[in-house]
């Protein structure tokens, strides 16, 4: 099968269960040496100010998403460097528009900010969980929405990483006998995980559905073959670090006359 650089196959529609979860050949280059350079270039997307930097990471339960993210914080500073997960709505997120809870948790110009799970969650587990009577939206226009609100951060300056880890049901199972198995794993478990595995192709049907219409020129979705979490980290690390770089190439140029004025300040000696 080809994919694109983005890991899509040809072709109008999209069924992630087909679709690679192991890598052909391992990432060129390795994690270690991905996370130096992310350290490096996020400083100086810090220091220059002028884009901010959303990573959307969407999997199935047990697919990973915290570990890839707590790699990835590794090398970050934590001045510009956050996290926000997305469950369930709850309270006043409940009484507002689907988009509200994300706007306060988006990157300001030099941070980069990563979202476990995300505003895609309310056309993903909460048509089959609604979370009220009112759940039941009209799911394309909930899609419009989506691609109006990521253009809109795009012009602005955002720059929109998503991406799907791309996870077997075997190896989906084996990490969730792994949770109720090993003691330092069972807190993660919920009997929620099992609800969902049992959902898993209605589910993946509709990962597929929302992928197909949110995947756009402006915030497209990165398609992560996930069974190997190491190289799976790579693979996205080596995805941010390629924005960074992209984003913030060099750090801001100083104007020399200013900089020679204060040197010469600061080296004075007192009369």
């Amino acid at each position: 099968m080809e994919l694109d650089r983005f890991g899509w196959p040809s072709g109008p529609t999209l069924n992630v269960q087909s679709l690679p979860t192991d890598f052909r050949e391992p990432p060129q280059q390795d994690l270690d040496t991905v996370l130096d350079g992310l350290h490096e270039y996020q400083r100086r997307l810090f220091a220059n100010r002028r884009h901010g930097v959303l990573l959307v990471v969407q999997g199935l339960d047990a697919a990973g998403k915290d570990s890839l993210i707590r790699t990835l914080a590794r090398a970050m500073d934590p001045a510009a460097f956050r996290v926000h997960g997305f469950s369930r709505p709850l309270g006043e997120e409940v009484d507002h528009d689907f988009l509200w809870r994300v706007w306060r948790h988006l990157p300001g110009r030099g941070e980069v900010v990563a979202f476990n799970r995300s505003h895609y969650e309310s056309v993903l587990a909460e048509r089959l969980w609604p979370v009220t009577e009112h759940s039941s939206d009209d799911w394309p226009l909930k899609y419009e929405a989506i691609n109006a609100f990521e253009q809109h951060l795009h012009r602005e300056g955002t720059r929109i990483i998503k991406i799907w880890l791309n996870t077997s049901q075997e190896e989906q199972r084996r990490r969730l006998l792994k949770r109720l198995d090993k003691p330092r794993k069972r807190w993660k478990f919920d009997a929620a995980d099992v609800e969902s595995w049992l959902a898993r192709d209605a589910y993946l049907s509709l990962v597929n559905e929302t992928l197909v219409a949110t995947h756009t020129l402006h915030a497209p979705w990165h398609l992560i073959p996930n069974d190997d979490k190491k190289n799976a980290r790579a693979a996205v690390a080596a995805l941010l670090l390629a924005t960074l770089k992209e984003l913030a190439p060099e750090y801001p140029q100083e104007d020399p006359q200013c900089i020679e004025h204060y040197r010469q300040v600061l080296t004075k000696k007192n009369d």
